[in-house]
């Protein structure tokens, strides 16, 4: 027993596949590669198998509520992360991707299937030119301009009376069947999810990093650095136009609400959690703090006290989050290898 406990040592798991950086891997064996799609597959089966799991209809929806939230987190990490801009404008996306799609849906009875797709794409470019002239801005100052956005329209339709007023627009048409409701969301965050990972690691990805490290250097190479930004806030606008859209057709109804702060100020709450610039962290962090706020309604206002402790000892004791933590715990697993 001896002697062969001398013919073996411990490796990392991750010996032998990474060749020259964290992105770049070298696949030997149909093991190195279930090393690698293992922690995707079960993201993906998880979040798939959700609405199976879910006790009541009532959980069932906090599922779908968990997925605008998932979309709005992805959307601040990218923008944050690899663009540099950081956005509090999640309420404004929400709120004009709601009010597009019940407009589509009352004057025009497109059905959701068909009103969702139009108001995102309709209300991500209203959103970039909105946006448009505040580009220079970095930092506090782009931040502070799109949380004053939702504000801002807040007043104008309550002032002049316009799209329902106070009241909202009522009899929004929703989805025919309630699995479709369910996983169309769950769909489209797996989609965007995947989607802006890969977009990142491209040669447009790259660009984006720049201009967030260097964008004087973006501008000597003969680059514009407010057409790579406009592309990025089109991209985050349509995540976050995508909720709104769809929040309006799973509650028939749309108004003020939709630019709520929360929507504006949770995605920063779930990327602390999860873990900025991992995009897939602040998703889970979302997975994790919506539940929590459900579970905390019966306490009332003090359930901002329990978001505040559990935001502080994250940011204490995970400061990295739980997809940075995740991650290196899973590359340091060892196992038993012949000498």
């Amino acid at each position: 027993m001896k002697a062969q406990h001398e013919q073996r040592r411990k490796e990392r798991l991750d010996r032998g596949i990474k060749v020259r950086s964290d992105g770049i891997y070298a696949l030997m064996s149909w093991r190195e590669l279930c090393y690698l799609v293992l922690p995707r597959l079960v993201l993906i089966v998880g979040i798939l198998m959700l609405p199976l799991l879910m006790p009541t209809m009532y959980w069932q929806r906090v599922i779908s509520i968990v997925c605008i939230y998932a979309l709005l987190t992805l959307s601040f990490d990218f923008l944050a992360h690899f663009v540099g801009l950081v956005s509090l404008g999640g309420a404004f996306f929400i709120g004009t991707g709601g009010y597009l799609a019940a407009i589509l849906n009352q004057s025009l009875g497109l059905p959701p299937l068909l009103s969702i797709p139009l108001a995102t794409v309709i209300g991500a470019i209203i959103c970039t030119l909105f946006l448009l002239p505040c580009l220079p801005l970095r930092g506090v100052y782009f931040a502070i301009v799109t949380l004053m956005y939702p504000l801002l329209l807040m007043r104008v339709i309550e002032a002049l009376n316009i799209l329902g007023g106070t009241d909202g627009i009522v009899g929004i048409g929703s989805f025919a069947n309630r699995w479709v409701e369910q996983y169309f969301i769950i769909i489209m965050v797996l989609l965007f999810l995947f989607g802006v990972r890969r977009l990142v690691n491209q040669d447009l990805g790259l660009v984006f990093r720049a201009v967030k490290d260097n964008d004087q250097a973006v501008r000597a190479s003969g680059m514009s650095i407010t057409y790579y930004k406009t592309i990025a806030v089109f991209i985050a606008s349509a995540m976050g136009c995508l909720g709104g859209a769809y929040l309006v057709h799973i509650y028939m109804w749309a108004g003020l609400s939709t630019f709520a702060l929360d929507f504006s100020i949770l995605p920063i709450a779930a990327t602390v959690i999860g873990g900025a610039g991992t995009l897939v962290g602040p998703v889970l962090g979302a997975f994790i703090l919506v539940p929590i706020s459900e579970l905390l309604r019966a306490f009332g206002t003090l359930r901002i006290v329990f978001y505040a402790l559990i935001l502080l000892a994250f940011i204490v004791f995970r400061s990295e989050g739980i997809m940075v933590y995740s991650q290196r715990k899973y590359h340091q697993f060892e196992k038993w290898v012949r000498v």
